[in-house]
């Protein structure tokens, strides 16, 4: 507690002190009975009495204390409160003549995970204020009340303009003006002020607290994905912690172009048309609230000369989580889409999506969309993957020799290593040709682990035997928790880690993967099993999907390719290439392999 709030608490209990000592009505006297049941009905309860002192006090004092409260702003300080409906053709919007702010934002064309409307923004979950610094405290705007000519309607023209005004004297006002497209999920808002400014001692401050709605049946993943996120003005997008459990805070010091308050599918956010000059966003979760995912908050400081010279506005965006929206909406806005870092969300943007929403135009059930995606890519890809099949066989082929290598130097790893890379050279052969192909194709597979569990065109779309193809799909919930895995059965999963198994087993014909490493490839599909369990069944069903395809261009792939040819060219290569000289890279591996062996039998004198 400051100075100036200690002194002001003081000078209310001198007020309430001499106003109850001398002015305060006189009780009115109970006639005594002996009749206790007459008593009792007669008699107040506890909350009665208290109500009814409550109501002598504000009835007297409400002037002063509002005045103590509010200072000149104290005139606005009473009031009726309305509420104006607002409808556009994704949006309806109601405003509170209590504060002049939005109260409730519903998305008309969309639906919770229980089929009921989508509410962004109601009055028990959101508070959106402005904060004026009078009399060397932050006074609150939304307490005030305001006044407005408009009436609810449907926007049908272009757009649609309602303005609240708050009037504090015949020539002190301050006016929000309201924009509403007839279509889209942007509000505008512009702020203007007359004879204010005397009244202020510093800056303005938007202050905003969302408890962030359940909207995603899967309450976890929901949690996981939602955030606070904002833009700098440097060009920095960044956001609070999604999976930390603790409570987050940031101070932001450099200027902000927009702050979001950023769900699974789903932002409401605030962006200015001139950068906020600094603020503070904070993020907790309340473990015992199954209504809310996280609760958001964000205090953003308004230019002041702006203010002045009315030139405030800010636009507000309610709305979907869609690439394609978000991207004009404001610079680096479409970040709320998480579409993974630097490499990976290049190819999401440049090359998945556009696929993807050329697709929707045309096909209207998501399952066949991914159908038809996986041989889109698999096509594109199909050289690379040709390539990667060719260095395998060519291997495969080499395999006998390569063996006999082995034997031939048994414990000695180094100087059989040697020796393969002088076969190799030799015969023409890149040893990492059947690696590298894949390794581009890595990308495009990771891609794929933003893609599909935040594409929001996928939200609640089924296809077979999965409801939502954003979430999983599950055909078996247990009755108990498997760690790792959870506490249901996807069979898409099942079907993608079958499928992967039988196409590792089947690349394996053609490698020369020996060992341990043979063993360990089956892994990676056992891990996918647990991982991908409580993944979007988009994600699996796409991967099942590629797999089968696969085994497809495997079987055509051998066609085309002839151990019996490969062989040939391969001793050709060895005739031609018999009396060549080694390559500097080669050299420079030999050099260092001898090097290494030198130093391990230095080593192994000096422990004996």
């Amino acid at each position: 507690m400051d100075r100036n709030q200690f002194i002001g608490l003081i000078v209310m209990l001198v007020f309430i002190t001499v106003y109850f000592q001398f002015f305060a009505p006189e009780p009115i006297p109970v006639e005594e009975s002996n009749n206790t049941t007459e008593l009792s009905d007669q008699n107040l309860n506890e909350s009665e009495i208290v109500t009814q002192s409550e109501l002598v006090l504000s009835d007297s004092a409400k002037t002063r204390l509002n005045e103590m409260k509010f200072g000149l702003f104290s005139s606005a300080a009473s009031g009726v409160e309305e509420e104006i409906a607002i409808e556009n053709e994704d949006l309806i919007i109601k405003f509170s003549t209590k504060g002049g702010m939005l109260s409730y934002v519903e998305l008309k064309n969309f639906q919770d995970f229980r089929g009921e409307p989508l509410i962004l923004v109601d009055k028990a979950h959101s508070d959106i204020d402005l904060l004026v610094n009078h009399l060397s405290k932050n006074v609150d705007i939304s307490e005030l009340y305001f006044t407005t000519n408009s009436r609810s309607k449907k926007v049908s023209a272009d757009t649609a303009r309602i303005s609240f005004r708050l009037t504090l004297a015949a020539d002190q006002t301050l006016t929000y003006t309201y924009s509403i497209p007839k279509q889209g999920y942007e509000i505008g808002l512009k702020v203007e002020q007359q004879n204010i400014t005397p009244l202020l001692q510093g800056g303005m401050i938007l202050s905003w607290k969302q408890k962030m709605n359940r909207l995603e049946l899967d309450f976890k993943d929901a949690r996981n994905r939602s955030t606070v996120k904002y833009r700098t003005t440097i060009g920095d997008v960044d956001e609070l912690s999604m999976t930390s459990t603790d409570n987050e805070e940031e101070n932001l010091e450099t200027p902000i172009d927009w702050v979001s308050f950023r769900q699974k599918f789903f932002t409401s956010s605030v962006i200015g048309n001139s950068p906020f000059t600094k603020g503070y966003i904070s993020s907790s979760i309340n473990f015992e609230d199954t209504t809310s995912t996280k609760n958001t908050a964000a205090s953003l400081n308004l230019p002041l000369e702006d203010f002045i010279a009315n030139k405030t506005a800010l636009r507000f965006y309610f709305g979907p989580n869609n690439y394609a929206i978000l991207k004009n909406v404001a610079p680096d806005f479409g970040e709320n889409v998480d579409l993974g870092w630097s490499v990976l969300s290049w190819i999401n943007k440049y090359a998945i999506i556009p696929i993807f929403h050329f697709l929707e135009q045309f096909i209207d059930n998501y399952g066949v969309i991914i159908i038809i995606m996986v041989f889109i890519l698999k096509l594109v890809l199909s050289p690379l993957t040709y390539k990667s099949h060719l260095g395998m066989a060519k291997m495969k082929v080499m395999k006998p020799e390569l063996d006999e290598l082995k034997e031939k130097h048994g414990d000695d790893a180094q100087k059989a290593q040697q020796e393969q890379m002088a076969l190799y050279q030799k015969v023409g052969i890149n040893p990492l040709s059947g690696c590298i192909p894949m390794v581009l194709q890595m990308p495009i597979l990771f891609a794929m682990f933003y893609f599909f569990p935040n594409s929001i065109e996928l939200r609640q779309e089924g296809f077979l035997w999965a409801s939502d193809l954003s979430t999983y799909d599950s055909v078996l919930s247990l009755p108990f928790t498997i760690p790792f895995y959870g506490d249901h059965v996807s069979l898409f999963t099942i079907l993608m880690t079958a499928s992967t198994i039988l196409y590792t087993w089947s690349n394996s014909q053609v490698t020369t993967v020996q060992g341990p490493m043979k063993s360990l490839q089956y892994m990676m599909p056992i891990m996918f099993l647990f991982f991908l369990n409580s993944y979007a069944s988009g994600l699996t069903f796409y991967y099942f999907v590629s797999n089968i395809v696969s085994f497809g261009q495997i079987a055509l792939f051998r066609k085309f390719i002839d151990e019996g040819k490969i062989k040939a060219i391969l001793d050709e290569n060895r005739k031609k290439n018999k009396d060549k000289k080694k390559s500097k890279f080669q050299q420079k591996l030999e050099d260092a392999m001898k090097s290494s062996k030198e130093a391990q039998k230095k080593s192994k004198k000096k422990n004996k």
